[in-house]
């Protein structure tokens, strides 16, 4: 038996982007994100003993969804020598041995969502973790099998968790978003729902196509109701398209046909060193707890 963690890589280098010092390559770029997901990794390869691993990162930040509503998240406006920093990343976590899936078409979330129903699959798979605290992996949990992992807060969110923060399941949570709106990927929502209304009602009907259009058939009591049952009814297709943005693929490529193909059997030193050193970063090699073929 096994636990497979599936790691968001962009997450984890917009993380050390913000919080980690600037640091200079020997040929002047700018490497500090690099190197401090460099950190983090290691880290969490060294304390949690991974057995299995795989990282998504956003090659592109533009994916399909961005073809279905043109508010949707772009990469405009973010620091350039951040997405400089995204194929180094890239090549730094292969460099660590970890399976990594750079993803053009699709979303990171995709990448990691696909990965999830792969592992759940496999009798073997003890625990999938999720080693992130980015709310749309809310929907991905299940149980105690499926989990959720704030590394920052030391924090685990299991079925239970979701239902406590959101007030819904798992399975609602692409409807919660559709209705409160997601600013980070640029979802509006609809005017007047919030995190509690939208709580409520989710947590009573579960799906969007099951809120009556009148909120005099509503079997739950909600502040605002009348007004609420109103603006859904007028915007159910927006809602719906909504949904479907803030809905997880599981059908993204992944390389890989089983979850035992993400065993990490170590760091790649004729891969890490020379890029070590194209860091500046030596003292990187150091905080390796194990390399491949060792």
């Amino acid at each position: 038996m096994f636990k497979p963690y599936l790691i968001d890589g962009t997450f984890e280098l917009f993380r050390s982007y913000f919080g980690a010092p600037s640091a200079l390559a020997p040929d002047g770029r700018e490497v500090g994100a690099v190197r401090g997901i460099a950190r983090s990794l290691l880290a969490l390869l060294r304390i949690e003993a991974v057995t299995h691993a795989g990282i998504a990162f956003d090659t592109v930040i533009e994916s399909f969804r961005n073809q279905l509503f043109p508010g949707y998240k772009t990469g405009e406006g973010l620091p350039v020598d951040l997405v400089a920093q995204f194929p180094i990343a890239e090549e730094m976590a292969a460099a660590l041995g970890l399976v990594v899936w750079p993803m053009i078409e699709f979303e990171a979330d995709d990448a990691i969502a696909s990965a999830v129903a792969l592992a759940v699959a496999d009798p073997e798979v003890e625990q999938v973790i999720i080693a992130s605290p980015d709310k749309d992996f809310a929907q991905c949990v299940s149980g105690a099998r499926v989990v959720c992992v704030d590394r920052m807060r030391k924090r685990t969110m299991d079925e239970a968790g979701v239902v406590a923060r959101f007030g819904v399941v798992p399975a609602s949570i692409p409807d919660y978003l559709a209705l409160v709106g997601d600013d980070a990927d640029g979802i509006p929502g609809l005017a007047g729902w919030g995190a509690r209304s939208t709580g409520a009602v989710l947590g009573r009907y579960v799906h969007l196509e099951a809120i009556p259009d009148d909120a005099r058939a509503w079997d739950v009591t909600v502040r605002g109701a009348r007004g609420l049952a109103e603006t859904l009814a007028r915007s159910r297709d927006d809602a719906l398209l909504y949904r479907r943005l803030a809905t997880l693929r599981t059908d993204a490529p992944l390389g890989v046909t089983s979850a035992d193909q993400l065993a990490w059997t170590g760091a790649r030193r004729d891969l890490l060193a020379p890029l070590c050193e194209s860091l500046g970063d030596r003292d990187l090699l150091d905080q390796v707890p194990r390399w491949a073929g060792d």
